[in-house]
C-alpha cells in the first residue's frame, strides 16, 4: 500500500505517538510496580490512530455533546489509555507519573472520576460492549452524528455478556458501533487457543451480523485505511480484529504470558528504555 508524501508524514507522526504510549507504560508500570505492561504494548499503534486521527474529540471540551466516544472495554489496559489522553493533552502529563501509587487520581482499572477523556470505568471484563451497544442506541435514536468504539481484549470474548452485546448490535443496525479487538492472543493464565479457543473468530462475528475487517494491529497504514472509513457497511455494525503482539516492542517481552502480570525490575526497564530508543 503507497503513502502520499503527506500520508507518509502522518504515518511518521503516528508511529512516533505509538512509541512515546510504549514509553510512558512502560515507565508507569515499574514506577508502581504494576502489571498488565504487556496488553498495553500491544495496542499502542491501535491507541495512536484512534486518537491522533480518527476520534472526534477535543481536548480543551472533553465533555462535548457531538465527541465520539470510546470505550476501554479492557479496563487493565488503562495504562495506555492515559498515556494517549495526556498525550493529546485532555490533562497533564506529569499525572502519569502518579499511576497506580495509593491515593492517586489514575488508579489500576480505568476510571472515569475525575479523569477528563474518559468514557466510563472499566476493568470487569465483558462490561465494556454492551455499554457501548446503550450510547450507540441512543445516539441512533436522537439522530446523533457522534460514533462509539469500543476496546476489547480477545480473552474477554469468553465472557458471554460480549455475545449478548454481539447479538444486540446488529438487530437495531447500529452502525454507529465499532468493536475493536486487541487479537494478541494470550490472556491471563494461557494462550487464547489453550484457555478457550476463540477461531474460527472472524466467522463468528459475521453470523451475529456484524461487517468485520482483519487488520495488522501494528501497521499504521492498514489501520488508518479501515479506521478511517467507517462503517464499512450501511446498516450494520463493525468489527475490527487486530491481529498484534502482545508486549510489542520490547524484544524479551514479546508474545510471553509472563507479562500479563509482571512489572519489569530495574534492568529490565532501563533494557525496555533503550529498546524504544530512550536514554536512561
Amino acid at each position: 500500500m503507497k503513502d502520499s508524501n503527506g500520508s507518509a508524514a502522518k504515518r511518521e507522526e503516528l508511529a512516533a505517538l505509538a512509541k512515546r504510549i510504549r514509553l510512558h507504560v512502560i515507565e508507569m508500570v515499574h514506577a508502581a510496580r504494576s502489571s498488565h505492561v504487556g496488553t498495553c504494548l500491544s495496542m499502542a499503534e491501535l491507541l495512536a490512530v484512534l486518537y491522533g486521527q480518527v476520534l472526534n474529540v477535543d481536548p480543551t471540551r472533553p465533555y462535548w455533546s457531538e465527541r465520539d466516544r470510546l470505550i476501554m472495554s479492557k479496563g487493565h489496559g488503562c495504562a495506555g489509555l492515559y498515556a494517549v489522553l495526556a498525550e493529546r493533552g485532555f490533562f497533564p502529563i506529569d499525572w502519569l507519573r502518579s499511576f497506580y501509587h495509593d491515593g492517586a487520581r489514575l488508579a489500576g482499572h480505568a476510571t472515569h472520576h475525575g479523569i477528563p477523556g474518559v468514557e466510563v470505568s472499566t476493568g470487569s471484563l465483558g462490561h465494556g460492549l454492551s455499554l457501548a451497544c446503550g450510547m450507540a442506541l441512543v445516539g441512533r435514536r436522537e439522530e446523533r452524528s457522534w460514533r462509539v468504539f469500543a476496546l476489547l481484549s480477545d480473552g474477554e470474548c469468553d465472557e458471554g455478556s460480549t455475545w449478548e452485546a454481539a447479538m444486540l448490535a446488529p438487530h437495531h443496525k447500529l452502525d454507529n458501533l465499532v468493536a475493536i479487538v486487541d487479537y494478541n492472543k494470550i490472556q491471563s493464565l494461557g494462550t487464547v487457543k489453550e484457555v478457550l479457543d476463540l477461531e474460527p473468530f472472524p466467522a463468528k462475528w459475521r453470523s451475529f451480523g456484524w461487517s468485520v475487517v482483519e487488520v495488522d494491529g501494528h501497521d499504521i497504514i492498514q489501520l488508518r485505511s479501515v479506521l478511517s472509513a467507517l462503517p464499512t457497511e450501511t446498516g450494520k455494525p463493525t468489527c475490527v480484529i487486530a491481529h498484534t503482539v502482545k508486549g510489542k516492542g520490547v524484544s524479551f517481552m514479546e508474545d510471553k504470558l509472563l507479562w500479563h502480570y509482571r512489572s519489569p525490575d530495574e534492568q529490565e526497564f532501563r533494557q525496555a528504555l533503550a529498546e524504544l530508543e530512550k536514554p536512561r
